[in-house]
């Protein structure tokens, strides 16, 4: 009987091969699109290194304020530098110096990016930054400005209508601001002078940087990498993958490589921002069974002072009565609450928010879960 049941058995799974087969490559890809949800492109985890951007900085002037730019008695290298800029423009005005009162003028700070590759000729973004006691950058132009590097060469010049997307109203009582008017943009306001050299062609090894430096993660990165282009990838440190180009075109490569997807690994870290109240934790953060128990006693005194008045043929006086509350709450309706261990970031958070703590209490409890031992994560307060 048994043996009949179990002939009976064979042919259904043996009898349908491509229905097997069938059933095994849908669960090949469930379960490969279940380990590629939380996979990213290696692109937005790491850098080529080498390719960056590079800081810019220029002094300038902004001119065509309505009243609202510095004062020349007190900005001594606003009027320094527009007694300079008339002289290069054929103005004597030294010999009247004193009489220079205008408040249309106010001297920036001028600050740009220059993206990787940027060629002579290609523009790029700037942004203005009030350097006296200008109260106001809406409606200046920047004088034409060099932009110079951590060299001292230059490399863009900036020049153009600011825009500072600020309002600024005052009147004699009140006064009404919102935004910075003393900082503005200039939309593709400079002007790439000067390349900074860097090919790609020709070299024997590229090097990619993650952006948070993690060993799993960075292995991770190679090893995908050597799956699909051979054993080209090697992860040297947490922060670098070093690429062997083998003759390769460095640009159909890394693109290849970039479009990788990869799951990144992180360090179970709780973030607090303690001025703020702010707290961000990690998903790997996991917490050992621990007791909490919150509460605070709150005293609050109420005064409602009374007003006494006799009737008219009393012959008394009108005297102020004292009439204070006092309210007493120790909050015992709190009960403690045992947090079980090994409990994920969800279980952690509704276990707090049962107990009705409150963003600031929230940080004490975790410096506390911590120093117990009990945190299995970084804390780290700023």
């Amino acid at each position: 009987m048994l043996g009949a049941k179990h002939r009976g058995v064979l042919p259904t799974v043996t009898g349908n091969p491509f229905r097997l087969m069938k059933m095994l490559l849908l669960g090949m890809v469930l379960l490969a699109q279940a380990a590629g949800a939380q996979s990213v492109r290696i692109k937005d985890i790491a850098d080529v290194e080498g390719v960056r951007d590079n800081q810019l900085v220029g002094y300038g002037l902004v001119v065509g304020l309505p009243g609202t730019g510095d004062r020349l008695r007190t900005a001594i290298f606003t009027r320094q530098s527009l007694i300079g800029m008339l002289e290069r423009l054929g103005v004597n005005t030294r010999d009247n110096e004193t009489r220079l009162e205008t408040r249309n003028v106010a001297a920036v700070m001028v600050t740009a990016n220059l993206p990787a590759f940027a060629q002579p000729g290609s523009r790029i973004d700037v942004a203005v930054s009030s350097l006296g006691d200008a109260a106001n950058l809406t409606g200046g132009t920047l004088l034409v400005t060099p932009l110079l590097g951590a060299d001292g060469a230059v490399y863009a010049v900036a020049q153009g209508a600011v825009a500072t997307g600020a309002i600024a109203v005052r009147g004699a009582g009140a006064s009404v601001m919102r935004g910075v008017p003393t900082s503005a943009r200039i939309s593709a306001g400079g002007i790439v002078e000067r390349a900074i050299p860097y090919t790609l062609a020709g070299r024997e090894h590229v090097r990619l940087s993650l952006r948070n430096p993690d060993f799993t993660t960075a292995q991770r990165i190679a090893a995908a990498i050597n799956r699909t282009s051979g054993n080209v990838a090697r992860a040297t440190d947490p922060r670098t993958v070093l690429l062997t180009m083998g003759g390769r075109d460095p640009m159909s490569f890394i693109t290849s490589i970039e479009q990788l997807r990869v799951e990144p690994d992180q360090v179970a870290r709780v973030i607090i921002e303690e001025a703020s109240g702010t707290i961000v934790m990690g998903s790997n953060v996991r917490v050992s069974m621990v007791a909490i128990a919150q509460g605070n006693l709150t005293i609050r005194i109420t005064e409602t002072p009374q007003v006494s008045q006799p009737n008219a043929f009393a012959g008394g006086e009108t005297v102020v009565v004292p009439r204070t509350q006092i309210e007493v709450d120790d909050q015992n309706e709190r009960r403690m609450g045992i947090l079980r261990g090994g409990i994920t970031l969800a279980d952690l958070v509704r276990g707090l928010n049962s107990l009705g703590v409150g963003p600031r209490d929230l940080i004490t409890i975790l410096q506390s879960i911590k120093a117990a031992g009990a945190l299995q994560a970084e804390l780290e307060v700023r």
